[in-house]
């Protein structure tokens, strides 16, 4: 696996089809989604064309850069729309500074954003409301649930931070940041939302559905703009999974959007999604 590259550079390297790493600064952020053109879409002939390109280079043992930052890797491909997205399953997940200060926080909301926006825009009713079995939600249910959770979340995460700072307990957070998002992106475990949290069928225009989730995460990254890094790390909470911080509560909200981006494309790489 090829390890750094220059600031704002990415290395292509082999799998089955074929892998982006990331990095910046050398810091290795893993693998993200591989951008073309049109929001995270390319054509068939596009695609065709970019892993003759790779298969070539890598037959000459050649490193290959490229001037960008968003790249994934294609474990499988799908066509919608008569396009072909690449969709994400089983990446690593990224957080963007291993240090943790507000900039990382704010480029991780970004980048879940991002990849929300990207894997839902121009889908149709028919494809939103798709479900893959019994009992398992669609897109749209995924939307929804992910939209009501960023206020909630964001509420409990501006009420742990009202409370007394506590630094003389900050040793006793274990988890690290990317820990946490480990652990929240992790699609092998599964968890049942609360009541209060369970998705109503609301959504049958992805255009709704990113208006609604932009409305509630404008308020969230508001306040991480306005936030002091010491005066987040000094907030302790307490919870059943263990003790985090007040920059970790805040971390939580774009991890668990992360998470169900995650599912979305669980749904999206079903043999029986609507191709249109």
């Amino acid at each position: 696996m090829a390890s750094s590259a220059k600031q704002n550079k990415v290395i292509i390297v082999k799998t089955k089809l074929f892998e982006i790493e990331t990095s910046i600064n050398g810091l290795p952020l893993g693998f993200k989604k591989f951008k073309l053109e049109n929001n995270g879409i390319c054509t068939l002939h596009q695609l065709k064309k970019m892993k003759i390109l790779i298969k070539f280079m890598l037959t000459l043992g050649v490193s290959i850069t490229l001037p960008c930052i968003m790249a994934k890797a294609a474990d499988k491909i799908a066509v919608i729309n008569n396009v072909t997205r690449i969709i994400e399953k089983n990446v690593p997940p990224v957080i963007l500074n291993q240090h943790g200060n507000i900039d990382s926080l704010i480029q991780y909301f970004q980048y879940t954003t991002k990849s929300l926006k990207d894997d839902i825009s121009g889908l149709s009713e028919a494809q939103l409301q798709f479900s893959p079995g019994e009992g398992k939600w669609s897109i749209g249910q995924c939307l929804e649930h992910i939209i009501r959770s960023e206020s909630l979340l964001f509420e409990m995460a501006k009420k742990e931070l009202g409370k007394a700072p506590q630094p003389n307990r900050k040793n006793e957070v274990k988890s690290t940041d990317q820990g946490l998002i480990n652990m929240m992106t992790d699609r092998s475990q599964k968890f049942q939302a609360p009541k209060e949290l369970q998705p109503t069928g609301k959504y049958k225009d992805s255009k709704v559905a990113i208006k609604d989730f932009l409305a509630a995460r404008e308020p969230v990254l508001l306040y991480i703009k306005n936030a002091n890094i010491d005066d987040l790390r000094n907030h302790i909470s307490d919870y059943p999974t263990g003790v985090v911080d007040g920059y970790q509560n805040l971390l939580f909200i774009a991890a668990h959007c992360a998470r169900h981006t995650k599912q979305i494309e669980e749904v999206l790489a079903d043999p029986n999604f609507p191709k249109k």
